[in-house]
């Protein structure tokens, strides 16, 4: 006996409900009254396969399939509502990653799949907090760079200290991610020297004292293409030391973005 989900289930998820309806219609894929979307699931997946135009734009049909399902399930097991506009900006950053693999398979580089190319080159971004018991700020700094292009970016702001070295480190990781999300940076890897900050990450029913921040990160997560966090030596990890140590030192509140070094601080870069 065959077990799993009916076709009509899963053609109204993907296609039919009103959710689904709208990331169809704000997408770039052509929907044509009684053509797409229809009642049938395989008539929909045949016209995506087989009858859209002959535009780069229309690769990125097989991840809105796959980031519907996702929000969907969301709903369904956590009560999340995805927003459409974030659903169709995660299918064309993902559309985009695997383009960039498979050219650079094409010139001979070793066959990777998109999250592995992710990790190895584009945009990256340092990060640390600053916290010292004795004063009365803690300091957040990141540091943004692209390994093919050579932009930067830069980011320093100061708060009220909180109770330990580790809420620094994730409030400095929750507002790089709003940061990189504000500038649609939605495929990248995050750097840490935070080896704690790694495993809050990755096991947050761990650690129930910082639950509150964890699940701003999580939150946050969702709306990346692609979000990885890799620890680093704090040798590596300088430019986003001195912007977090500077702000920290500060008699008065700053909060600077900018690809220049601010003014307070020198050879940074």
């Amino acid at each position: 006996m065959r077990c799993g989900i009916a076709p009509e289930i899963v053609n109204h998820t993907l296609f039919e409900c009103p959710p689904a309806l709208q990331v169809w219609a704000l997408s770039p894929i052509p929907t044509v009254p009684s053509q797409f979307p229809t009642g049938s699931i395989f008539g929909n997946l045949a016209h995506l396969f087989w009858e859209l135009p002959q535009d780069d734009m229309m690769e990125i049909f097989p991840w809105l399939v796959w980031y519907i399902w996702k929000s969907h399930n969301d709903k369904v097991l956590s009560n999340i509502d995805w927003d459409p506009y974030d659903i169709i900006t995660k299918a064309t950053g993902e559309a985009l990653t695997w383009k960039k693999a498979q050219e650079k398979q094409e010139m001979g580089s070793p066959r990777l799949e998109p999250s592995v190319e992710i990790v190895t080159s584009g945009d990256r971004c340092q990060v640390d907090g600053a916290w010292k018991e004795t004063d009365c700020r803690a300091g957040l700094g990141w540091f943004y760079f692209n390994t093919e292009t050579r932009s930067k970016l830069m980011g320093t702001r100061n708060l009220r200290r909180g109770i330990s070295s580790l809420q620094t480190e994730l409030e400095a990781l929750i507002w790089v991610m709003q940061c990189m999300l504000r500038h649609n940076k939605l495929t990248i890897v995050f750097e840490t020297d935070c080896s704690d900050l790694m495993k809050m990450v990755s096991t947050p029913e761990e650690w129930p004292a910082f639950a509150i921040l964890l699940e701003e990160i999580d939150r946050c997560k969702t709306r990346f293409s692609s979000f990885t966090i890799v620890h680093i030596p704090r040798a590596n990890n300088t430019k986003a030391d001195k912007l977090a140590r500077s702000a920290r030192a500060l008699p008065t509140d700053v909060y600077y973005v900018n690809s220049v070094s601010p003014t307070w601080i020198s050879e940074l870069l």
